[in-house]
């Protein structure tokens, strides 16, 4: 099958999405699929094979972070190019509605189209205002799919219609067969995220930090990703912030060694959260996990059996579930073992398949109606009547 994947992000500047479309595209390569990715990206970023660039994004605030987007008169040009080339049996997009390559693709393609909805956000006007610009272009949408039910949730109240739960995939044995590092290990918290994005809750877990250090001195706090170390630390004491371990951006191969490491792996985020790949990555490299309430937590540590759950931005919380999990490592053994037959839903042995699924029904369905419509010109020529 000839599949075509729209990326909304920048490619060079990594997040969930990014990675789940990187890791989808490999894995119906390795399936023996042809798969190109449109993605906006620097002309002069070294890129995979499979990635097409659509030219330079710009930064756009978008659902409390800032996302870099691709719009305008030369990225429709390289979409309509890129579909063109490609001959695509399915296109499938990611984020549709979102002003970027996703929505020009919608408006450019013709034949089966699949789009993944990410977002999980409240009613909005501005989206209210956006119906009747989007209704187009998603009415050409083959098939829907969201990535939690919280991404469906938003997709039906701001947009209408439906769409079949699929959730985020990770190859799950790639951090469970991950070596850890001994300097990682020993009374350690992980946290892996953006420093500066408030919404990742890195502040609430400064905020707790203290309580945790009191009870427990020896503990460190690791910390993984771009952002202002600096300034990431200005709310502490003086004489805790060496407790404090900036490791910056790190390959997967690190993360999945980081994540196999740490004591206990917290995700203090506070919201915009529709899924929560990085808890399912956790589980994966048998890291216990500590996350917030959010509704999408919640569900992907199967309502707090595989995973335990603190109250949104309560940093007293945090700090008190923290300590009791250092301090228990019968807790942590119980929540590595479920945590690890849980995530075995999230494998792409089966993500892939029920995605792959979609595109044979859609392409199918698709081949369907361009017989019966072949059959119907030709009666139509020769005069003959329907059965």
């Amino acid at each position: 099958m000839r599949i075509g994947i729209v990326c909304p992000y920048s490619w060079d500047v990594p997040g969930g999405v990014q990675f789940h479309i990187r890791d989808l595209a490999e894995y119906f390569i390795r399936l023996g699929h042809e798969v190109s990715v449109l993605a906006p990206a620097d002309d002069d970023t070294p890129l995979p094979p499979y990635v097409v660039s659509a030219g330079r994004a710009v930064p756009v605030p978008y659902n409390g972070s800032v996302a870099r987007l691709n719009f305008g008169f030369l990225s429709a040009a390289r979409v309509r190019r890129w579909l063109h080339d490609g001959a695509f049996d399915v296109v499938h997009i990611h984020e549709p509605t979102s002003p970027s390559l996703g929505l020009l693709t919608c408006w450019a393609a013709e034949g089966p189209i699949v789009a993944t909805f990410h977002t999980s956000n409240p009613r909005s006007r501005a989206m209210i205002a956006a119906y009747a610009i989007l209704q187009a272009a998603l009415e050409k949408i083959s098939a829907r799919i969201a990535v939690s039910e919280y991404a469906r949730r938003t997709l039906v109240e701001h947009l209408g219609g439906d769409a079949v739960v699929i959730p985020n995939g990770v190859d799950v044995d790639f951090f469970a067969e991950a070596e850890p590092r001994p300097e990682w290990q020993g009374d350690t918290i992980g946290f892996i995220g953006r420093i500066d994005e408030p919404r990742k809750g890195l502040p609430v877990l400064m905020k707790a930090l203290p309580k945790i250090l009191a009870a427990r001195p020896q503990t460190r706090l690791l910390v993984a990703g771009r952002g202002d170390e600096e300034e990431a630390v200005e709310s502490l004491p003086k004489e805790l912030r060496s407790r404090v371990e900036f490791l910056g951006m790190i390959s997967d191969e690190d993360k999945a060694r980081l994540l196999r490491s740490v004591d206990v792996y917290v995700a203090p985020n506070t919201g915009g959260e529709s899924f929560g790949i990085i808890l399912v990555e956790a589980m994966s490299a048998g890291a216990p996990v500590l996350a917030s309430d959010l509704d999408a937590f919640a569900q992907v540590l199967d309502r707090g059996a595989a995973g335990e759950l603190f109250a949104n931005e309560d940093a007293d919380a945090l700090a008190e579930a923290a300590v009791r999990l250092l301090a228990d490592p019968e807790r942590r053994a119980e929540l590595r073992e479920h945590g690890s037959a849980h995530v075995r839903r999230f494998d792409w042995s089966t993500v892939g398949a029920d995605i792959l699924s979609v595109y044979e029904t859609v392409t199918a369905g698709a081949a369907a109606v361009a017989a019966d419509d072949r059959a119907t010109g030709l009666r139509a020529r020769f005069g003959l009547a329907r059965d």
